[in-house]
C-alpha cells in the first residue's frame, strides 16, 4: 500500500485510493430488514436484525452524504436490505435530493411496496431506480423469493411508469444455471415491450446460506447467447463511463435493451469507484471486504466533519484491488450477506 502521507485532505481534493482510482459512487444501506427471503441472500427464517438504535438516523444519513457530496461523490444509491420498508423513505429522499452537487440519486428495491411508493419517491426528487426480479414466472418467482408477491412488484412498475422523472427503470435479475436459462427470453420480450432496461447480474458469493458455487453461476456471455439464439441478435452500447458496472446491448432492429453485470466472469473490479456504507454506518470499500471502519462511532462521539472526512479517506485509501473470487483459496468469503451490506 501507498504511504498514508500521500493522502490529501479537504472537501476540493478528489477522494481516491491508493491505486489512484477516483470514488464517484455510494451505496448507503438504510436497513437490514426485508420483506423477501430470497435463497441467494437469506435463511427463510430470516436474520438477526438490528435494534433501531444501532441503525443510521436519516439526520447522519444526510450528513454523512452532504459530507461525500462535497469530496467528489456524485451518485448516491438507496440499498437495503428492502430500503422501502423504512419508515418515511420519501422524507430521507427530498432531504437528499436537495444536496447541492449531487448528480444522482437512486434506489434498488424489491418493488413490492412501489405501487403505493412511486409518487411520493417521484415527488420527493428520486431520479433512478432499480427493482430486482429473478423470475417473471408465479411459482418460479415464489421458488426464490419464498414469497407469493409477483403481481404486486408488477403493478408496482405499471405505477412506475406514470412518473417519468424516474428514469431510466432497471429491471435486475440475479443469474443462476439451471433456473435463468428459463427466464432469458421472457425477460427480453418484456424489455422489448416496456420502458425498461433488464439487467442480468452473475450470482455473487453474498448469500447467508453459502449455497454459492462457481458452477452455479451462469455467465453473462452463456445468457447473451441465449438471446441471440432464441430472440435476435444484438449489438453493443457504447458506454462513456469506464466506471459502469453493465456491459450493454440493444437488440439489432433497436427495440429493447439488456445489460450484463459479471463480476465473477469479467471482473471490473480496476474502475471500480464505489464504496458501500451498512446499514448500521460500517464503511465498506468492496462488497468483499473483510475490514470495515465504524462512521457511526466517530458521529456519535461528536466528531466534527474535518475528523469524519479523515477518517473516510483513510479508509478509502486502503480499498482492495479486486475480489479474488476466480484466485482459488486466496479468496474469502465475506461473513456479510448481501441483506446485510447493502446491494
Amino acid at each position: 500500500m501507498a504511504e498514508q502521507s500521500k493522502i490529501e485532505f479537504g472537501n476540493k481534493v478528489p477522494l481516491v485510493d491508493s491505486y489512484g482510482r477516483a470514488i464517484k459512487n455510494v451505496r448507503i444501506s438504510i436497513t437490514d430488514k426485508c420483506n423477501f427471503r430470497c435463497i441467494y441472500c437469506m435463511p427463510a427464517e430470516g436474520l438477526e436484525w438490528l435494534k433501531k438504535d444501532q441503525i443510521l438516523t436519516f439526520e447522519e444519513i444526510e450528513r454523512l452524504t452532504r459530507l461525500l457530496v462535497r469530496m467528489g461523490i456524485e451518485q448516491v444509491r438507496l440499498t437495503g436490505g428492502e430500503p422501502t420498508v423504512r419508515k418515511d423513505l420519501p422524507l430521507l429522499v427530498k432531504k437528499l435530493s436537495e444536496i447541492e452537487g449531487l448528480k444522482s440519486l437512486s434506489l434498488t428495491t424489491n418493488g413490492y411496496l412501489l405501487k403505493n411508493l412511486a409518487k411520493p419517491l417521484a415527488d420527493a426528487g428520486l431520479t433512478r431506480i432499480n427493482v430486482s426480479i429473478d423470475s417473471l414466472v408465479r411459482d418460479r418467482f415464489f421458488q426464490l423469493t419464498r414469497r407469493d408477491s409477483l403481481q404486486q412488484v408488477m403493478d408496482g412498475l405499471e405505477e412506475l411508469e406514470k412518473h417519468p422523472s424516474i428514469t431510466p427503470i432497471k429491471i435486475n435479475a440475479v443469474a443462476m444455471k439451471n433456473f435463468t436459462e428459463q427466464e432469458v427470453v421472457g425477460f427480453a420480450h418484456l424489455a422489448r415491450r416496456k420502458p425498461y432496461v433488464v439487467r442480468f447480474i452473475e450470482f455473487m458469493p453474498l448469500d447467508a446460506d453459502e449455497i454459492w458455487d462457481r458452477d452455479k453461476v451462469l455467465t453473462g456471455d452463456e445468457i447473451r447467447a441465449i438471446l441471440e439464439r432464441e430472440v435476435m441478435p444484438l449489438e453493443l452500447v457504447p458506454s462513456l463511463d469506464p466506471a459502469e458496472t453493465s456491459t450493454r446491448y440493444r437488440f439489432i432492429d433497436g427495440v429493447g435493451e439488456m445489460g450484463f453485470i459479471n463480476p465473477v466472469s469479467h471482473p471490473f473490479c480496476s474502475a471500480c469507484d464505489r464504496i458501500r456504507i451498512t446499514a448500521e454506518g460500517m464503511l465498506r470499500t468492496c462488497l468483499f471486504a473483510h475490514i470495515e471502519t465504524d462512521l457511526k462511532t466517530v458521529m456519535r462521539e461528536g466528531a466534527s466533519d474535518e475528523v469524519l472526512e479523515e477518517t473516510i479517506r483513510r479508509a478509502v485509501w486502503k480499498k482492495e484491488m479486486k475480489h479474488f473470487i476466480n484466485d482459488g483459496e486466496a479468496f474469502k468469503r465475506t461473513k456479510r450477506s448481501m441483506s446485510q451490506i447493502g446491494g
